[in-house]
């Protein structure tokens, strides 16, 4: 294999319900070995066995419950370097060329800041790494069997990235390596409708892009480690699947943007409803259909006990429409419009784990003295409602705040 290949380079991580026994360990090099005669570069990860990481957490806390956070990713790293070292006995034995990857290894490729149990990977120090590490290895025909779920601090110290986070050692090294395609191979075929535990004739999604995923996973959705996401470039697809059908799944494609900051083009009415039963979903679907009858886009909701506002844009017969339902309907007491608003949207990947970033956005807005006429939260993206004549004042104060260049 030579350099210009690497793109055909894909990285195949295991998880922890998948590796079970030596069956499902046999039926996971037998993939690899397939992968390999098609001339591909591989790059395995792999998770503890199935159970393993839960076994010793709980040893862990009947030994001592307030073991030191550094001395317990030590502990747990052996679940995953037990894992890689039986799935490279299984590589040789289908004649490839195994070598085990852990943080003891000089190939090591993932440097963590010094977060113990929840560490971020350093994508630059990382790429080092794995340019002058893994990707020898790769050229010269070997598979990297890498220790999923484990980093290692620029001192030399172990470190875990958080539960589930073999997902992000695979993304990360797909993005180094400048792979097309990361599998992540699960105990289930794919991402399904809902959770098939909770619900009745789940589907599977064929695709997803990097902001549904997102959403999904953060809303409980199990099937990838958030934290992957923020390291999928554009170009780099991630395969959810089964050892059983690696070739279908669900497909995530399209990275999250970095941060950005906009405003928006037409103009926003805060629209004010009280005396009104927000436990009544009848009457919340009539309040919004009335809305949306016109030509009218509901930016956000904020709900009380007995009010709601509803943040739109669009035609002017909005009060009206609301009004008209209001009262022949009964649904509440009155409803008034607050016009001339504008929404300031801040989008962008990772921003949830940026802390005090509700204050870093909403403080240079109030030392301008501007007002806020509301804001609201959704996972990696923040909207701002504040007066018209002020928002493109507010966005830049914002982009200064958070560091967004200009384009």
């Amino acid at each position: 294999m030579n350099k210009t290949d690497l793109q055909d380079t894909v990285v195949v991580k295991f998880g922890g319900s998948v590796l079970e026994d030596e069956r499902s360990i046999g039926q996971a090099a037998a993939l690899i070995r397939d992968a390999m005669s098609q001339g591909k570069g591989v790059v395995v990860v792999v998770s503890a066995m199935k159970g393993v990481t839960d076994n010793l957490l709980s040893l862990s806390k009947g030994v001592n419950p307030n073991m030191d956070p550094s001395l317990l990713d030590e502990l747990l790293s052996s679940g995953e370097k037990t894992s890689a070292r039986l799935v490279a006995a299984a590589l040789s034995s289908h004649g490839l060329k195994p070598v085990v990857v852990d943080p003891d290894s000089p190939l090591w490729p993932v440097i963590t800041d010094d977060r113990h149990q929840d560490a971020n990977p350093l994508l630059e120090a990382t790429r080092e790494n794995v340019r002058t590490g893994l990707l020898p290895s790769i050229l010269k025909g070997e598979v990297p069997v890498v220790c999923g779920f484990l980093g290692r601090t620029q001192k030399g110290k172990i470190t875990t990235l958080g539960r589930g986070g073999s997902d992000t050692t695979a993304v990360l090294i797909g993005n180094c390596l400048g792979s097309k395609e990361v599998i992540l191979i699960k105990d289930v075929e794919g991402v399904y409708t809902s959770d098939p535990a909770r619900v009745k004739n789940p589907h599977l999604i064929e695709s997803l892009n990097g902001e549904e995923a997102e959403m999904l996973a953060a809303g409980g959705a199990k099937f990838l480690h958030l934290k992957a996401l923020r390291y999928q470039p554009p170009g780099l697809k991630i395969r959810v699947t089964s050892l059983g059908r690696p070739e279908s799944g669900t497909v995530i494609e399209g990275d999250i943007p970095d941060i950005g900051v906009e405003v928006s083009r037409t103009g926003v009415s805060m629209v004010t409803i009280v005396g009104i039963d927000t436990a009544s979903l009848d009457s919340l679907t009539a309040i919004a259909r009335a809305i949306r009858n016109g030509e009218t886009s509901i930016h956000a909701l904020s709900l009380e006990s007995s009010s709601a506002i509803f943040y739109v844009s669009g035609d002017q017969g909005v009060l009206d429409r609301v009004h008209q339902v209001l009262i022949d309907g009964r649904l509440g007491k009155a409803v008034s419009s607050f016009d001339g608003l504008a929404m300031v949207s801040i989008r962008g990947k990772a921003l949830e784990t940026q802390p005090g970033v509700i204050q870093r956005i909403t403080q240079p807005l109030a030392r301008a003295s501007m007002n806020l006429y509301g804001i609201v939260t959704i996972q990696s993206s923040i909207r701002v409602f504040v007066s018209a004549d002020q928002a493109h004042k507010a966005a830049r104060l914002i982009k200064e705040a958070m560091l967004v260049d200009e384009q």
